[in-house]
């Protein structure tokens, strides 16, 4: 059984930082994404790491700010956020995709998916 558990949010200040863990269990060689949803908007894909190579992708707004990462030997998905502003505030979703090669935010019907964590910054 697939399971994926997010831990790390909480509140910080503008500028602030703040590193969201994705425990994941039941799966092997899938490619994980972080996604996230602020209030009133749809869930939107910001980063993504492969499961070969360990390639990755951002999005503009978080690129330069934000780092995904993996442990393949704890089989756990970082999220290293820096320079945080009000507009990351966020339910942030780990995500894992069947994908050999590469990776996308982009959402699939087979995806798995973590329960969230509220990361919420403060001005």
């Amino acid at each position: 059984q697939a399971q994926l558990l997010e831990s790390g949010g909480g509140l910080v200040q503008a500028g602030g930082s703040l590193t969201l863990s994705c425990a994941v269990s039941g799966l092997q060689g899938y490619a994980m994404r972080w996604f996230r949803q602020a209030p009133g908007k749809e869930r939107e894909g910001i980063s993504c790491i492969s499961s070969g190579s360990g390639s990755t992708y951002y999005v503009d707004s978080v690129k330069g700010r934000f780092t995904i990462s993996k442990d393949n030997a704890k089989n756990t998905v970082y999220l290293q956020m820096n320079s945080l502003k009000p507009e990351d505030t966020a339910v942030y979703y780990c995500s894992a995709e069947s994908r050999p090669i590469g990776c996308t935010i982009v959402e699939g019907r087979d995806d798995h998916w973590g329960q969230g964590t509220q990361a919420t910054v403060s001005s």
